[in-house]
């Protein structure tokens, strides 16, 4: 049972740091009013991204190098991901386009592009990977992850966990104690007054949505070249992820730090039903293993419900999100 335990969490901390880059970069987006239903999307351009160039790179340089494979798999994830963040915020804030309409066509154009494009790389096959870079995104901590059970559970995981992490911390102290982070807060709840006080609404919503978009599309990274073994296939479960992130955001009250204790119960909940024969010691059918999978959604419905009885001001969205701001109209 408790090797049983360990191996539940071994599972659910990495899938949470999935969705927790998502929600992150989610949350900065929406703290600037706007929401951007093409995680999905973008997620699947980094994770694509980040997969391609370090694929290639390992294919044509003479002695590929861990430390740079990271370099350039990052960098490449991130811009693809910025870029595709951009487009959105071109649409909705320049353009004024729907959010919600612009978001679910950004997720099936990120996954197009990285399905399309994918084709040249699997040549036919059903599956290729990036075998260096998943052993350098993947390397555990030295020395601390063998130390018994307590050293598996705490440091026996890839460098991007433990920046997503920190991530969060960073996320909440600009948030709340630096002067951009809320000028950001005053554009998501009432852009018309915090442009009257002299704040470039359009460039803090550029910059956000852009920068969420980075963060999201690290989670896409994360997902292929060390949950995935660094290996590009053609499923859709970066899809589900993306919309387990967005999920999340909800959940956690748009507040980064409770986006990391709120990923690892997502991902706890998401593997229970892997794990709960083997700890009460009972078998389960498939119907009922397919109702444990959707513990993550029952339990935000069951959050949003809570929260918006409450009605606490800290716990609900940016006021102005989803909405276009037209200044003509201040």
């Amino acid at each position: 049972m408790h090797s049983s335990l360990i191996a539940w969490i071994l599972r659910a901390i990495p899938f949470g740091t999935i969705i927790m880059y998502g929600a992150l970069g989610e949350t900065v987006t929406e703290k600037s009013g706007n929401l951007n239903l093409g995680v999905p999307g973008i997620m699947y351009l980094g994770g694509f991204a980040g997969f391609a160039s370090a694929w290639a790179y390992e294919n044509t340089a003479a002695n590929p190098s861990g430390a740079v494979s990271v370099v350039i798999a990052l960098t490449c994830a991130i811009l693809a991901s910025m870029a595709g963040g951009l487009i959105y915020a071109f649409l909705t804030i320049s353009l004024r386009a729907n959010q919600n309409v612009t978001g679910l066509a950004l997720t099936t154009f990120g996954m197009g592009v990285a399905n399309f494009f994918g084709v040249f790389i699997l040549n036919g096959a059903s599956y290729s990977a990036a075998p260096i870079a998943n052993k350098a995104f993947s390397a555990k901590i030295p020395v601390l992850s063998t130390l018994g059970g307590f050293g598996q559970v705490v440091f026996s995981y890839g460098f991007l966990v433990y920046a997503a992490i920190a991530l969060a911390i960073a996320l909440h102290w600009f948030l709340t104690r630096t002067r951009a982070g809320l000028n950001l807060r005053a554009v998501g709840e009432n852009p018309a007054t915090a442009d009257a006080a002299g704040i470039n609404v359009t460039l803090y919503k550029y910059l956000a949505t852009c920068i969420g978009a980075g963060i999201c599309g690290i989670g896409g990274l994360y997902y292929v070249l060390d949950y995935n073994q660094g290996i590009w296939a053609t499923t859709g479960q970066i899809e589900a992820l993306g919309w387990l992130a967005v999920a999340l955001v909800i959940f956690t009250t748009w507040k980064p730090l409770n986006a990391i204790w709120g990923a690892y119960l997502f991902g706890m909940l998401y593997w229970l039903y892997q794990f709960l024969p083997t700890l009460l010691g009972i078998t389960m059918a498939s119907h009922i293993t397919d109702l444990v999978q959707m513990l993550p959604y029952v339990v935000t419905f069951v959050g949003l419900i809570v929260v918006s009885m409450r009605k606490k001001k800290e716990n609900q969205p940016p006021a102005h999100l989803g909405l276009a701001y037209f200044r003509e109209e201040r």
